[in-house]
């Protein structure tokens, strides 16, 4: 992978985590932490629950970016064929990154909840209500499962590496980086609830994954051979 991607990927992941991934999943860590964390624990057993959940969410993300990244490869049968495999990924990842930006509701066409489908709803609950440190692994591998426009940048980022190493090791950058955000929601909750803070970082973001995405179609029109 190119060192452009790698800083790409946790520059973007670190900074959208504090905006879009605290509002999307920010009630699912705040739920859990009232809900599970058991104020008598010791600190380390409560940091270990936490970090526990978020390497559930690792773990389904390196799995999803691995898959993605095989499919990917599927398509390389020529260089022709790479050069309009990687316009076409940059294209879908700048739709993404202008309607996180909130400028357009192209995620509502490409999202549906998970959360409503009965067996998400009854694990979920099953889960939430064990004070197990086995629960917070389940739990966090079973949030990485919900549909989220953001996961979706990374996703597409995994497509474009057509290798299952690299697609995998795309979701695991981008898993490791949003754990700082949700990890101090706890005992920065105020902080977060500023929407200003939040609309900031959500809006950095998007203009990376805007340039990301510019750079991925570039590098699509300098594989078409030349005639």
């Amino acid at each position: 992978m190119e060192s452009i991607s790698i800083l790409s990927i946790i520059t973007i992941a670190f900074l959208g985590s504090f905006g879009h991934c605290v509002g999307m999943c920010g009630g699912i860590v705040i739920a859990y932490t009232t809900t599970k964390v058991n104020n008598s624990w010791s600190k380390q057993k409560q940091s270990l629950s936490h970090l526990l959940y978020s390497f559930g969410r690792i773990t389904t993300y390196t799995i999803l970016g691995g898959i993605f990244g095989a499919l990917g490869s599927l398509s390389l049968f020529s260089q022709k064929s790479n050069a309009i495999f990687l316009i076409l990924v940059g294209i879908f990842m700048l739709l993404i990154g202008i309607s996180i930006s909130g400028k357009f509701k192209f995620l509502t066409l490409i999202e549906h909840s998970l959360s409503k489908n009965l067996w998400y709803k009854n694990t979920f609950r099953k889960l939430l209500s064990s004070d197990s440190l086995k629960s917070f692994y389940l739990l966090g591998a079973l949030n990485g499962l919900l549909p989220c426009g953001f996961v979706y940048v990374f996703i597409i980022m995994a497509l474009g590496t057509s290798s299952f190493v690299y697609g995998a090791l795309v979701m695991f950058i981008f898993g490791l980086s949003t754990i700082p955000a949700l990890f101090s929601l706890g005992f920065f909750i105020g902080l977060f609830k500023q929407n200003t803070y939040r609309e900031l970082f959500i809006k950095i973001a998007s203009i990376l994954v805007v340039f990301f995405a510019l750079h991925t179609i570039y590098k699509g029109y300098m594989f078409f051979p030349s005639s």
